[in-house]
C-alpha cells in the first residue's frame, strides 16, 4: 500500500529546509520547535474532547508536521530519519503485542496491560529505578498519576480506600495548620502532599485526574461566562452575597441548557 500524500509531505519539508527553501524553516531546531509540539498535541486533544472530526483531522496534520520536521532536522544531523522513526514504533508494537503477532495467550485486557509492562521493563533494563523514564515536560498532575501507578505496580499501595481518604483528610489538616501559622513554604509543601493524595484517590477509583480537572475547568468557565452574560452590573461591583446568588443562577441556567441538548 502506497501513501503518496505522506511522501509528498516529507518532500515538502525537505524542500522548505533546503538552501533555496524557507529561511524560517531552515532556522528551526528541536529546541525551537519544542513549544509547537506541545501546543499542537494539546489542540488535537481539544478536538477529541469536542468530538470534532473535522478539527481533529486538521490538528493531527499539525502534529504530523511536527514529527516530519523533527525527523528531517535529525536526518540533516546524521542522527535518524522518519523511516527509522516508523520502524522503531512498528517493531515496538509487534514486540508488545505477542498475543497478536506471537503465540502468547491472554484472557483479559488486564493480561494485555500486564504483559505490556513486563515487556517494557525488559526493554528498559538500563533503568535503575521505577521512577526513571517519567517525562519531565508533562504536567505535574499527569506526572503524579504516573508516579503513583509505578509505585503501586510493585505493591506500594493503601490496604483500602478508607485509609487513603484518611490520608487526604490528614494532608488537608496539615495544610490548614501551615496556613494558620503563616508558613508559606510549609503550606506549599503540604498543599503538594494534598494534591498528590487526591491524585491517588482518583487512581484508586480508576479516574483520570487530568481529565477530571480539565472537565472541571471547562465547567467553571462555562458557568462563569453565563454569569457574565446575565449580570446586571459590572462584576467587580458585586458583593459576596450577590455573587453567590448570581453564580447559583448561572449554574441553574447552564444545567437547563445542557439538559435540553
Amino acid at each position: 500500500m502506497n501513501y503518496p500524500e505522506i511522501e509528498r509531505l516529507i518532500d515538502i519539508i525537505k524542500t522548505l529546509r533546503s538552501e533555496n527553501g524557507c529561511a524560517w524553516d531552515r532556522e528551526q531546531t528541536h529546541q525551537t520547535l519544542r513549544k509547537n509540539m506541545l501546543e499542537e498535541a494539546y489542540e488535537a486533544v481539544d478536538a477529541i474532547d469536542d468530538n470534532d472530526a473535522v478539527h481533529l483531522k486538521e490538528e493531527l496534520g499539525d502534529v504530523l508536521l511536527q514529527i516530519v520536521l523533527h525527523s528531517q532536522i535529525a536526518k540533516e544531523a546524521g542522527e535518524f530519519d522518519i523511516e527509522e522513526v516508523a520502524k522503531g514504533i512498528a517493531d515496538k508494537l509487534i514486540r508488545r503485542h505477542p498475543h497478536v503477532f506471537g503465540d502468547v495467550n491472554i484472557n483479559s485486557t488486564e493480561d494485555i496491560i500486564h504483559n505490556w509492562e513486563l515487556i517494557k521493563q525488559q526493554e528498559k533494563k538500563h533503568r535503575k529505578s521505577l521512577m526513571d523514564g517519567i517525562s519531565k515536560s508533562q504536567s505535574a498532575l499527569m506526572s503524579a498519576q504516573k508516579i503513583s501507578k509505578k509505585a503501586v505496580s510493585v505493591g506500594f499501595e493503601w490496604p483500602n480506600e478508607e485509609m487513603l481518604i484518611d490520608c487526604v483528610k490528614s494532608e488537608m489538616i496539615e495544610f490548614q495548620e501551615a496556613v494558620k501559622q503563616q508558613d508559606k513554604e510549609n503550606a506549599e509543601e503540604e498543599l503538594g502532599d494534598l494534591l498528590f493524595a487526591i491524585v491517588n484517590l482518583a487512581r484508586w477509583n480508576k479516574i483520570d485526574a487530568e481529565q477530571a480537572l480539565l472537565k472541571a475547568n471547562k465547567k467553571f468557565m462555562k458557568r462563569f461566562r453565563k454569569m457574565e452574560e446575565i449580570a446586571q452590573k459590572d462584576l467587580n461591583k458585586y458583593s459576596f452575597e450577590e455573587y453567590d446568588l448570581l453564580w447559583k443562577k448561572a449554574k441553574e441556567l447552564v444545567y437547563k441548557e445542557n439538559s435540553s441538548l
